[in-house]
């Protein structure tokens, strides 16, 4: 019972369908709501139907079959587990069916287990008492797809006969009476308990009209009739009434006249709690003891899955017709301000092309005037570091940003051509230094010595004004 979240108990009975809803709480099911809704009208989706949230809140749809429609037949076999009594009855299964077994539906229900008569050598045997449900199969057909009309898919069929039983819990041998309507005809069904267990389950109707005590006598006398055959029947019964007041005083009028016995109320079972008996005893049972074809289940299961798939299908549509009505809007707003952009620079490309060109300009302007101050500045410095005996015989300012120098020196001047060199490497202007003196830039100090003079030359780049160009 842990498996299931909530049980649905459908009942539809002659005047409306009746649906009781229960919650699973502390090892049982707690009524949480009950409708009661017209023929005409269908059940409400939001609490019969599965949806996605069925997968991790399982939900058990039951739903009772017709009393008219159902077989019910009492068998007292040998205590054992459930295959094995499974096993017994489906052997049995022939004898037992009004109709030919590959035409029906059955279940079975172990109701309770006794100790047998003392044998010839003193030993007693444990039995079970177990209730067959025999139902035709067309009768079934016919029920699921008025079911299917209403959007009820069943998971599981049962008969509220077997919790009325169980709900009396006879505690003395007798004859328990339950009236109820079949066919729109007022019947009953007889429950025979002698020797501390249910012997026979049989039904009787009463006529429309006529002598209605003679008639229910000669139904009762005759069931009492085969219960002295079977040899189950061995005292005179004590007669019970399972009845609410209407139905009591009409059945106990028409027992008493006829049988002429005392007979017994009892206060029977409320439809909830008859109904809550019934989603305990469903959600217990095991798949295979089920009066619902494998067949319906098999194909609820797959439409329920199939279901799912095409609504997780619309859902994914719906999410990505947003998505793109998203994304056409996003891209309807960005094209818009793209127009409004290049609108904007339609507007100004003419003013922001001639600024260009100006910028050019000025930028050629800048670096003429620039190179030029940077010559006469370079020729101020060397003439002013230039020592005597030094002689400059070439000179040359390559592309803007080097000076090359070349001249002759006396071989015994060679040091103040080397001070002459180092001096204009640490030159300033502005307290700036004039000429870039890392290793990798410029031509390092070269001389050549030939006889009393040497030959020399070497070249610096200008600091500032390469940075300035570049």
């Amino acid at each position: 019972m842990a498996r299931w979240n909530s049980c649905n108990i459908l009942h539809v009975a002659p005047d409306a369908k009746r649906l009781w809803q229960f919650d699973a709480k502390g090892g049982g099911f707690v009524l949480g709501r009950e409708q009661r809704v017209p023929h005409a009208e269908q059940l409400p989706p939001k609490f019969v139907a599965k949806n996605w949230a069925a997968l991790w809140q399982p939900k058990l749809n039951v739903a009772w079959l017709p009393a008219e429609s159902v077989f019910l037949r009492v068998v007292e076999l040998p205590a054992a587990n459930a295959d094995e009594t499974f096993s017994m009855v489906e052997f049995q299964l022939e004898k037992l069916s009004p109709i030919p077994v590959t035409q029906i539906v059955w279940t079975m229900h172990v109701f309770g287990t006794h100790q047998s008569a003392p044998k010839a050598d003193g030993t007693v045997e444990s039995l079970q008492t177990v209730i067959v449900v025999i139902v035709s199969r067309a009768v079934v057909e016919e029920f699921l797809g008025r079911l299917e009309r209403d959007g009820f898919l069943a998971d599981r069929l049962e008969v509220p006969m077997l919790d009325q039983l169980e709900a009396v819990a006879a505690t003395e041998d007798g004859t328990w009476l339950f009236p109820m309507t079949i066919g729109g005809q007022n019947a009953a069904l007889v429950a025979w308990w002698f020797g501390g267990a249910l012997r026979n389950l049989s039904f009787v109707t009463l006529p429309p009209a006529g002598d209605r005590a003679t008639e229910l006598k000669n139904q009762l006398g005759l069931l009492a009739m085969a219960g002295e055959v079977e040899g189950w029947l061995t005292a005179q019964p004590k007669w019970h009434l399972v009845a609410d007041p209407v139905n009591a005083t009409e059945w106990e009028n028409l027992l008493r006249t006829g049988l002429n016995e005392p007979v017994k109320i009892v206060a029977p079972p409320a439809p909830a709690e008859l109904a809550g008996r019934s989603a305990k005893r469903a959600a217990a049972a095991e798949a295979k003891v089920n009066l619902l074809p494998a067949e319906y289940s098999s194909r609820y299961r797959e439409q329920f899955f199939d279901r799912l798939w095409l609504h997780g299908l619309g859902y994914a549509g719906v999410i990505y017709a947003v998505c793109l009505v998203i994304y056409f809007c996003a891209v309807g707003f960005l094209g818009y301000r793209t127009r409004g952009v290049e609108s904007q620079v339609a507007a100004i490309s003419g003013s922001y092309t001639n600024a260009i060109q100006l910028k050019a300009r000025l930028g050629v302007l800048q670096e003429r005037a620039q190179l030029k101050y940077a010559a006469l500045d370079c020729w101020q410095l060397i003439a002013q570091e230039l020592p005597p005996g030094v002689m400059l015989q070439r000179s040359s300012f390559v592309d803007g940003r080097k000076v090359s120098l070349a001249g002759q020196v006396a071989a015994a001047d060679i040091q103040k051509l080397t001070d002459f060199y180092d001096a204009l490497r640490k030159v300033k202007m502005n307290n700036q230094p004039m000429f870039n003196v890392s290793s990798d830039v410029g031509d390092q100090l070269n001389y050549r010595n030939s006889g009393g003079t040497a030959a020399w030359n070497f070249a610096l780049e200008l600091l500032h004004t390469e940075a300035e160009v570049k």
